[in-house]
């Protein structure tokens, strides 16, 4: 337990910290539109600023490469046909993906200019080093949010420094710097710019956010937005429903907003699962076909677009696994050189596919605890751990074997000391904190565009490590931030 009783927080720095969480948006809003503050931890983790170093070097390099395979539309729908025959929403995907660029040998190229904001999800194994936990590229979201934790640790050093030093890991350390929300807002703005020249237009570019009905998750979202606003873009928000109605086509494929005029850029925050197509109200004829043709029809015009179809399958689990079997040299298909590939190959953590073979090596030879196992679902609550893998394997009919694989599971180092941390008002202290680390990439035009060369900022979502579910706002997660020690 932790030494300092004193350090445990005051009513008085509770509130000072819930409020400033809520004053800077880093909050939820609940079902009678109040909001209440995302769960924070009061003291940033510390990293060895090799490690860090290394992730921001590498993500670039990973961006470029999920760009390239995205772009690739012959190898993703050769390469991904088991898990549409095995998974029904990935074939939807699929099938739309193909109406948009043609079949196989008979490519058409579509009108939309894919932007792509990608974030790479690891964590630091005590024993393997910092591996790829997951690639994310649509509603790849919370950068506002980890800009803010930053923000919100550097305010706890300056208001309560006596807590803020009695809860850090590490004195030493110093902040990793942190403009995730900026630099994703430079990145959209420099791509709607793009697109909005291309038609030799005056004005505001305009970005069309697609959100969910009934969405709880507005602050991060309304965050880039106004900074968006404040970098001269005008912006908007639909769903999908609203959307099935008010688009149309104008002049050299433009893509107009009802009452709004020409979209340069469309910034998905849905269309991850079935449900965000689903409109039970709607006769069926309407509704799902037509919501997710709503999105087909989106790509089929002159617009900046994340995600696209291609580049949601590119970072599904199933092309996560298969870019950890491809074998090093074959990455020059991609665009990457043999000192990228190296690079990338060194953070891809072991996958293996689902078929009688590998079923029969993890009943009988595997570790169970060294294994996750992993279907196509977007966002928490999709992996099984441990003894539940066999039960769940012997549930699975064969054709559904290629909608999962086993993923080794990582162990990484677990925070030296306790932590404090902050959930609905009331302090925790948690004494086996773990971290996972988000990096965001943008990537648009063959390029890599940020001001820092395709890095984004992070994201650090810490928990304690008894709980399977990391997730901020689906799971036990925490909000946090980085230090580095040399």
């Amino acid at each position: 337990m932790h030494n300092n009783a004193n350090s445990l927080l005051t009513k008085q720095v509770i509130e000072d910290a819930t409020e400033w969480a809520i004053m800077h948006g880093v909050a939820f809003r609940q079902a009678d539109n109040s909001a209440r503050h995302c769960p924070f931890s009061i003291a940033p983790i510390t990293m060895e600023s090799e490690t860090f170093e290394q992730l921001v070097e590498v993500t670039p390099i990973l961006s470029k490469l999920i760009n390239n395979v995205s772009e690739d539309h012959d190898f993703l729908q050769a390469s991904l046909l088991g898990v549409a025959k095995a998974d029904p929403f990935f074939a939807r995907l699929l099938s739309l993906h193909q109406q948009a660029h043609g079949k196989i040998n008979a490519r058409v190229h579509p009108a939309r200019k894919p932007l792509l904001l990608m974030r790479t999800d690891f964590m630091d194994d005590r024993k393997l080093g910092a591996k790829v936990i997951e690639f994310n590229s649509i509603a790849a979201g919370m950068a506002p949010f980890g800009q803010r934790a930053t923000e919100f640790h550097r305010y706890m050093h300056s208001q309560w420094p006596d807590i803020y030093h009695d809860w850090i890991e590490n004195k030493r350390a110093t902040p990793a710097e942190n403009h995730g929300l900026e630099q994703l807002s430079y990145a959209i703005k420099l791509a709607a710019t793009k697109v909005r020249a291309a038609f030799k237009e005056s004005g505001k570019p305009t970005f069309l956010m697609v959100v969910q009905e009934n969405e709880d998750n507005v602050y991060d979202q309304h965050l880039l937005e106004v900074e968006l606003q404040k970098l001269g873009l005008r912006t908007v928000r639909r769903t999908f429903k609203q959307l099935s109605s008010q688009l149309s086509s104008g002049t050299k494929q433009r893509l107009i907003l009802q009452g709004v005029g020409a979209i340069d850029m469309v910034y998905l925050r849905a269309g991850y699962q079935y449900s965000d197509y689903h409109v039970p109200k709607l006769d069926k004829s309407i509704c799902c076909q037509t919501l997710s043709e709503t999105r087909l029809f989106i790509e089929q015009h002159h617009v900046a677009v994340n995600a696209t179809f291609s580049q949601q399958l590119a970072t599904s689990k199933t092309m996560q696994m298969l870019l950890t079997q491809t074998p090093i040299e074959e990455y020059a298909r991609w665009g990457l050189n043999l000192a990228e590939a190296r690079l990338v190959k060194k953070v891809l953590a072991e996958m293996k596919p689902i078929n009688a073979d590998t079923i029969a090596w993890f009943n009988s030879k595997a570790i169970k605890q060294d294994w996750v196992l992993k279907n196509q679902g977007e966002g928490g609550g999709h992996c099984i751990f441990g003894d539940d893998i066999n039960e769940k394997l012997a549930q699975l009919d064969p054709e559904e074997y290629d909608a999962w694989a086993l993923m080794l599971r990582l162990y990484p180092h677990e925070r030296e000391q306790p932590t404090l941390a902050v959930r609905n008002g009331k302090q925790l202290q948690v004494d086996n904190l773990i971290s996972e680390i988000g990096l965001f990439s943008a990537y648009f035009d063959s390029k890599p565009v940020t001001q820092l060369n395709g890095y984004a900022g992070y994201l650090i979502r810490s928990k304690p490590a008894c709980e399977n579910e990391g997730g901020i706002h689906s799971g036990k997660g925490i909000l946090d931030s980085l230090t580095l020690v040399e």
